[in-house]
């Protein structure tokens, strides 16, 4: 069994967990938590964000051992407790996230490669857009090569980013001064961030964003090799990733001040680094990012594919999605996915999306998924559904389940009205394949309720289109 092929071990599944999760967004991390939030915001804020989030990563656990038959991770699970357009909707803005993600990741590695080569500026110039897509077709020919051999060269790029991470973690331990620290705890000094809860509410999209990814060994959850190592990994990955993106934004507010922080140019833990250590600790850093990078874009193009490959595979998802190349991996979703990151590039070139702007539009695309895990698992709990012989794993995952709906219950309110409309401007078109999936099978496209759903999402999406029209509303 050791050799299955095309089987993923702990070690790779682990590996598909950190690399999707430590991306680029933590080589910006100093700068944009100053931006949002004062150091007692910040703390305070780390402590709701590892709480919530590890109720998350047990739920994601928790279903994979009590439900081993649903593969696909996020979208299995809603559509298993809610019903196929809930389903479809989960996969379908988990795909739109994962890929707008990937666009963010070529805006922010060209605009590092720009710290080198100034042609290539904030990322969105001509030079950054033709660079991106010789790079995105690069990687989409590497993974039409194979799922496994895709896996070991993203398992090599994680340990490589690892090192500079924990390089910076133990210089800026040393070069850490408590008065800085402490000498503005709740931002009286910049009240421009609003009050505590403002602030922690205004830092919360930005700690959702580094930690997307935590679901990546559920989605590959019929390639594992043992099904029990998708729980494991994604708790591993989760307590690393946790370890190190604290230490980065806690170690970095020792360093600089809050103020000198938010004014920082990204990637910030360059900028941060090279105050302490001089020119050498900027190019570290920047190196680090652009190997972090392009691991997380082989992760994140994985997912992609895979994710629309589950859903085609019980027909959530039209059937040209199953198509697999002659070393199973499912070309059609993986043309489609870089094909619509290919349009993308190009739009940045005429609009201002920075990457920051990118990544919270992103991030509110992948709420809704999170959200129907969390109400999955704590429905079976609710339900009893396979907890007959287990009674005090039922009362734990009860209260697990509860915390992690809670907890994405309070993300969609911190993303804010702008978000979950833009978010319904892009869930809209999707009812199209939706309703070509159901004509496949000869089933009626919509359920009385699922009707008036995609009714709200409607409204939801034209009040979007109209506010980008009348300019209320920008992306």
């Amino acid at each position: 069994m050791s050799d299955s092929p095309g089987k993923l071990k702990l070690g790779a599944l682990v590996a598909l967990v950190v690399g999707s999760m430590i991306g680029g967004g933590i080589f910006s991390l100093p700068q944009n938590m100053a931006a949002s939030a004062g150091v007692g915001a910040v703390l305070i804020g780390w402590a709701i964000t590892a709480v919530g989030m590890l109720t998350l990563a047990f739920v994601f656990q928790t279903l994979a051992n009590r439900k081993p038959d649903l593969d696909g991770g996020v979208y299995a699970y809603a559509k298993a407790g809610f019903g196929d357009y809930m389903g479809f909707s989960s996969a379908w803005g988990y795909w739109i996230s994962a890929w707008l993600g990937n666009v963010g990741y070529f805006v922010l590695l060209f605009s590092t490669l720009g710290y080198f080569f100034p042609v290539f500026g904030e990322g969105n110039t001509p030079a950054a857009v033709i660079g991106a897509s010789v790079l995105l077709w690069a990687v989409h020919f590497l993974v039409l090569r194979g799922i496994k051999e895709a896996a070991f060269i993203n398992l090599v790029t994680t340990v490589a980013k690892v090192v500079p991470l924990a390089l910076f973690a133990l210089i800026c331990l040393f070069a850490f001064k408590l008065d800085v620290f402490t000498a503005d705890i709740w931002a009286l000094g910049t009240p421009e961030l609003g009050g505590v809860m403002d602030q922690v509410r205004n830092m919360m999209l930005v700690t959702v964003w580094v930690f997307i990814g935590i679901e990546g060994a559920s989605i590959f959850s019929s390639r594992a090799e043992k099904r029990s190592d998708v729980g494991k990994a994604t708790v591993i990955g989760f307590v690393t990733v946790l370890l190190f993106l604290v230490l980065v934004n806690v170690l970095s507010l020792g360093v600089m001040t809050q103020p000198e922080l938010a004014k920082l140019q990204n990637p910030s833990m360059a900028a941060v680094l090279e105050h302490v250590v001089g020119h050498w600790g900027a190019v570290l850093i920047s190196v680090g990012l652009i190997i972090s990078l392009l691991g997380a874009l082989l992760s994140w193009v994985l997912l992609c594919a895979e994710i629309m490959f589950a859903a085609a595979k019980d027909h959530t998802m039209p059937e040209f999605l199953r198509r697999e190349n002659a070393n199973h991996v499912p070309a059609n979703a993986l043309w489609l996915t870089n094909a619509m990151v290919q349009i993308f590039l190009v739009i940045t070139l005429f609009s201002n999306s920075t990457y920051l702007s990118l990544i919270y539009l992103a991030t509110s695309m992948i709420l809704v998924p999170y959200l129907w895990s969390a109400a999955y698992a704590f429905l079976l709990a609710w339900r009893n559904e396979t907890y007959e012989q287990a009674l005090a794993e039922r009362k734990k995952d009860l209260i697990i389940g509860g915390i992690a709906l809670l907890y994405a219950i309070w993300l969609l309110y911190a993303g804010g009205v702008k978000y979950l409309l833009l978010s319904a401007l892009l869930y809209a078109p999707g009812a199209i394949l939706f309703a070509k999936a159901k004509r496949e099978v000869g089933q009626p496209i919509f359920t009385s309720v699922e009707k008036l759903i995609f009714a709200a999402v409607v409204v939801g999406a034209l009040v979007a289109a109209y506010g980008l029209y009348d300019g209320f509303l920008t992306l």
